[in-house]
C-alpha cells in the first residue's frame, strides 16, 4: 500500500468513528433516550444500520457511484496527506470529552477553500436561527395541547411507531449531508467493494454508539427538557429533519448539522421556559450558553486547522 493510500485510509477511518460518534447523537439521541427501556439496544442499533446501508445504496445509485449526495461538488478530489487526517484525529479527542463540535466545519476545513468556509459558515448561521426560530414558534402552539412535564400521552403506540418513521426520515436527510464529512477522504466515485466496507464500517461503530448509548455527546440530549419522552422526541425529529431536508434543497453547499441541532434545542428550551412556571429562564440560559461557546470553540478549532494546513500545504 502506498503511504498516500495509507494516509487517505487512516483519516477515513476516523472520521467515520468521530462523525459517527459525534454527529449521530444529534440525530439517534432522541431516538436512543426515549427507546431505551424500551428496546434492547441492539435492536435499535440493527434498525439505525438498516437505513444507513439503504441510504448509502441509494446515493451511490442514483448519484453514479457518490455517497454524499453531491455534498462535495464544491470541494474537488485531492489526494489526503497526513495533516488531513489530523483534522478526524483531533475531532475524535473532542469528542471523547463531550464536545458537540461541527464536523462539518473541522473535517472539511482541512479539504474546502476559504470561499467555501465561508458559504458554510453563513449557511450554517442561517440553520442555526431558523431552528431557533422553528422549535420556539413550535413548542409555543402545541403547549395548549402536551405538557411537557410529564410523560402523560393518549394512544402511546402511535406516538412510538411514529417517532420511529421520523426517526428514520432524519437518519436518512441526516446521512444525506453529513456522509460528506467522511467520504471526503474516498475518490468522488466509489466501486462496490468500497461501498460495502464503507457500510459495515459504519454499521459497527453504530452498534458501538448504541451499546455505549450514545456516549459523552448524549448529555447534550438528556439535559434538555423531556427529550426521554416519546412524544417530545418524535416532534424534535420532524421538525429537523425538514429543517436539513430545507437546506439539502436549498444548494449543494455543506453546513453544520450541529448548529441546526443545537439551535433546535434552544428554541424549544426557550419556548417551555417562558410557558412552563417551575423552569425558568434562569435555568435555561446556562445550558444553552454553555452549548453556544462549546460550538464557537469547535469553529475556532476548524479556523486554527485551515490556516496550519494553508500554511504547511
Amino acid at each position: 500500500m502506498e503511504l498516500i493510500t495509507l494516509y487517505a485510509l487512516v483519516g477515513f477511518i476516523l472520521a467515520s468513528y468521530s462523525v459517527i460518534a459525534n454527529d449521530s447523537v444529534q440525530t439517534l439521541g432522541t431516538f436512543i433516550a426515549s427507546n431505551s427501556q424500551k428496546f434492547k439496544w441492539y435492536y435499535l442499533a440493527g434498525a439505525a444500520s438498516l437505513v444507513l446501508c439503504g441510504t448509502l445504496s441509494y446515493g451511490w445509485y442514483i448519484n453514479g457511484g457518490d455517497i454524499t449526495f453531491g455534498r462535495l461538488n464544491k470541494i474537488p478530489w485531492v489526494e489526503p496527506q497526513w495533516y488531513h487526517a489530523l483534522a478526524p484525529a483531533i475531532l475524535l479527542i473532542l469528542t471523547r470529552v463531550g464536545i458537540p463540535v461541527s464536523t462539518s466545519f473541522l473535517v472539511l476545513s482541512a479539504f474546502a477553500s476559504a470561499f467555501v468556509l465561508e458559504k458554510m459558515l453563513v449557511k450554517s448561521i442561517m440553520g442555526y436561527a431558523l431552528a431557533a426560530i422553528v422549535a420556539y414558534i413550535t413548542w409555543i402552539c402545541i403547549s395548549k395541547f402536551l405538557n411537557e412535564k410529564f410523560d402523560v400521552v393518549k394512544y402511546p403506540k402511535a406516538w412510538r411507531v411514529g417517532q420511529w418513521f421520523t426517526t428514520g426520515f432524519l437518519w436518512y436527510t441526516w446521512l444525506s449531508h453529513d456522509m460528506a464529512n467522511i467520504a471526503v477522504f474516498l475518490p468522488r466515485q466509489l466501486p462496490v467493494e468500497m461501498l460495502l466496507f464503507t457500510m459495515l464500517l459504519l454499521s459497527g461503530l453504530l452498534f458501538y454508539v448504541f451499546y455505549e448509548k450514545g456516549g459523552k455527546i448524549q448529555k447534550i440530549v438528556l439535559n434538555k427538557r423531556g427529550t426521554r419522552f416519546v412524544r417530545s422526541a418524535c416532534i424534535i425529529d420532524f421538525f429537523y429533519a425538514f429543517i436539513l431536508l430545507y437546506f439539502k434543497m436549498y444548494n449543494d453547499i455543506p453546513m453544520s448539522t450541529t448548529w441546526v441541532f443545537v439551535g433546535l434545542l434552544c428554541g424549544r428550551e426557550l419556548a417551555i421556559a417562558s410557558m412552563v412556571q417551575d423552569y425558568k429562564l434562569r435555568y435555561v440560559f446556562p445550558i444553552i450558553g454553555k452549548d453556544f461557546l462549546k460550538m464557537i470553540f469547535g469553529l475556532l478549532v476548524s479556523i486554527g486547522i485551515v490556516i496550519s494546513i494553508h500554511y504547511i500545504a
